[in-house]
């Protein structure tokens, strides 16, 4: 009886809901399994960044917890996808969580998973479901960093169709109008020129390798860079 009763309080707590109060929403995602997951995040956020930092209308963020329900179970309506990008909304970079109902009804117009063993089934399959038919996410990706496993499904009628690779296996994403591709065993941008999108780092070098050659150049003929 005591065991019956014992289930009984233990299911009630489970099935529970949980009343926010206004503001008080943290992430709350677990670590990331690898240091190579963390790099990789990294590189898809910074190097989107770079790319539209004369924008002020979009949201980027990984490891950030989404809440879509005001009223949730203990274990319901809330999901963190490594990756997601909102459009249309202010960058403001002090939120501590995507909050929907607080964000206008905004849901991820982009989400990458980088898949790892202990999440790969559940990206593949419930998150997939959830991101298709609860966010209406248009786009949806996923990469596994160690497999190099890639594919995108962009949402047509109501139901993800898998994106057609081009000539060198990139993904177009409709939504960030940029393909995603592997290149050097990594995840990145390209421009619909076919063009690498840079990290900061990457752009950093590139700037100062073009401003040596321009100095090379004045040098040969006979100007001085330092008096231009």
């Amino acid at each position: 009886m005591i065991t019956t009763l014992n289930q009984s309080q233990q299911a009630k707590e489970e099935n529970q809901e949980i009343i926010f109060p206004q503001g008080e929403f943290w992430s709350d995602e677990p670590p990331l399994e690898t240091y190579l997951h963390l790099t990789q995040i990294i590189l898809l956020l910074k190097s989107l960044e770079w790319l539209w930092q004369d924008r002020d209308d979009y949201f980027a963020a990984g490891n950030l917890t989404i809440y879509y329900s005001p009223k949730q179970k203990k274990s319901e309506f809330f999901r963190g996808p490594d990756f997601f990008v909102v459009l249309g909304t202010p960058r403001n970079p002090n939120r501590k969580s995507w909050v929907v109902w607080e964000e206008d009804g905004k849901y991820p117009n982009v989400i990458i998973e980088i898949l790892s063993d202990s999440t790969a089934e559940t990206d593949r399959g419930e998150k997939k479901q959830i991101y298709q038919d609860t966010f209406r996410t248009p786009d949806y990706f996923w990469f596994d960093p160690y497999t190099l496993e890639f594919q995108g499904f962009t949402l047509i009628s109501g139901k993800y169709q898998p994106i057609k690779p081009n000539d060198q296996g990139w993904l177009w994403s409709e939504q960030l109008q940029l393909y995603l591709g592997i290149y050097e065993e990594k995840l990145r941008y390209f421009t619909s020129d076919g063009e690498l999108v840079p990290s900061p780092e990457e752009a950093a070098i590139k700037e100062k390798q073009k401003a040596e050659r321009l100095a090379a150049k004045l040098l040969e003929l006979g100007i001085d860079p330092d008096e231009i």
